[in-house]
């Protein structure tokens, strides 16, 4: 969401016929009820906060400057520049939110000047309600509010292992039964030799074990058993990737910014929610950020350097050069075989599933590797194990005879294997 307003504005805003000392003392009022931290619902702050990263912080943040203006304050703003053809100067800046247009050509002049302030165009939120803004604006207001005082429902980042196939462990024991096996058969044809030499009879030369019939087809039958077992086990295996962790040509820590600085993943990966695949994040939401922040705690100004350096801009004269600018040639890290269907929408929006379930604990990660290990078994175990979210989740409203099953308590929870989650063709085309 761009909202448009800049410190020129303001001045010739102040020098405006419209600005009266009622609107300057309405907007002293309302600053100074807004920084004095008055107590703010926390259930309101919370979804306005949730709201804001999903629609307007790829150009805003409340307290500085991005694409878009530090929008702290903007309520007061509106409502200082006045009532117009019967609305109110917060009822204009919700119209501005849904459609900037609607405001421009509705001559609501503090829409007009805000947009010709800035030559990024407002972006259109017709979907909002006026409660869904109310909740935005009360974030951005109040942006220092803290973590809302609801219950936070622990979740578990450990990933649904699949079963593993045997390890040094299993191939040490079997070698060690064959060798038992080796000092059994010593240790019967020595007791076999004293007894004949108890009983008088002629020493018999026995054939080596080894040398016999019998454990040469054994052994021709387990060395088919255990190549076949490796064929099998190798192409299973085949394109997995689990701890591959290539070089960047950037070197971006999502530590630092997922963890430090508690930057909300879809901030950045866009589509997760909205289609099948997660995107790479574009420059310019790094551009959002590091117009201003030139330096990093770990590398300095290196690495950062190679953001302005891939779009073009100079940091001297605040200017991009597009001649310049060249894409950053990233190195995927997770892949999944053509004939599997996967939908990060699907998970993200209906399953209400965490990044960190399959990514891992992203947010102490300095350098992204993968995880988990994709493979089907441990997709299937995943459908298995996970309960679905059916209570307030309008996904799963067709299933009436499972709803129907938990009201009755026939059944306590639901699995993804429940809804289908293990139908091959669910997966794979």
């Amino acid at each position: 969401m761009t909202i448009l307003f800049s410190m020129k504005f303001q001045h010739n805003l102040y020098r405006s016929k419209n600005f009266t000392l009622t609107s300057l003392l309405t907007m002293l009022l309302s600053m100074g009820f807004l920084f004095a931290s008055a107590e703010v619902d926390k259930a309101q702050w919370a979804d306005g906060k949730s709201l804001f990263k999903s629609n307007c912080a790829a150009c805003h943040n409340p307290k500085a400057d991005g694409t878009g203006p530090a929008l702290m304050g903007v309520t007061a703003r509106w409502e200082a520049a006045g009532d117009f053809k019967g609305k109110t100067g917060k009822q204009w800046l919700h119209t501005w939110i849904k459609n900037y247009n609607d405001a421009v050509g509705g001559g609501y002049k503090y829409a007009v000047d805000m947009a010709g302030s800035r030559p990024s165009a407002m972006n259109l939120f017709v979907t909002l309600k006026d409660e869904d803004i109310d909740k935005i604006l009360l974030y951005v207001e109040n942006p220092d509010a803290g973590t809302p005082a609801t219950a936070q429902v622990a979740v578990d980042t450990t990933a649904p292992k699949e079963a593993e196939g045997p390890g040094a462990t299993i191939y040490l024991f079997v070698g060690f039964l064959f060798l038992l096996v080796i000092i059994l058969v010593g240790v019967t044809n020595h007791l076999d030799k004293l007894v004949a030499e108890k009983n008088g009879e002629p020493a018999v030369a026995k054939t080596p074990f080894y040398k016999t019939g019998n454990f040469k087809v054994a052994l021709f039958l387990l060395a088919i058993v255990f190549g076949g077992y490796k064929t099998v086990d190798t192409f299973t295996h085949f394109g997995r990737q689990q701890g591959y962790q290539p070089t960047q040509p950037i070197k971006f820590s999502h530590a630092l910014h997922a963890g430090t600085h508690k930057i909300d993943c879809q901030y950045c990966h866009s589509t997760a929610n909205q289609g099948k695949h997660s995107n790479i994040p574009s420059l310019n939401t790094c551009m959002n950020c590091h117009k201003q922040i030139s330096k990093g705690p770990k590398y300095g100004t290196e690495e950062i350097a190679k953001i302005y350096s891939a779009v073009g801009w100079d940091a001297t004269s605040k200017t991009y050069d597009l001649g310049k600018a060249k894409p950053v040639e990233w190195t995927r890290i997770h892949n999944l075989p053509d004939h599997v269907y996967f939908n990060h929408a699907q998970h993200v929006n209906a399953g209400k599933v965490k990044c960190q379930t399959c990514h891992g604990n992203i947010q102490e990660m300095e350098e992204v590797y993968q995880y988990a290990p994709l493979s089907m078994g441990w997709c299937i175990n995943c459908h298995r194990n996970t309960e679905v979210q059916f209570s307030s989740n309008n996904y799963y409203a067709a299933y009436e005879k499972i709803h129907k099953d938990l009201k009755d308590k026939k059944i306590d929870k639901v699995t993804v294997a429940d809804v289908g989650g293990t139908e091959c063709q669910r997966c794979h085309y």
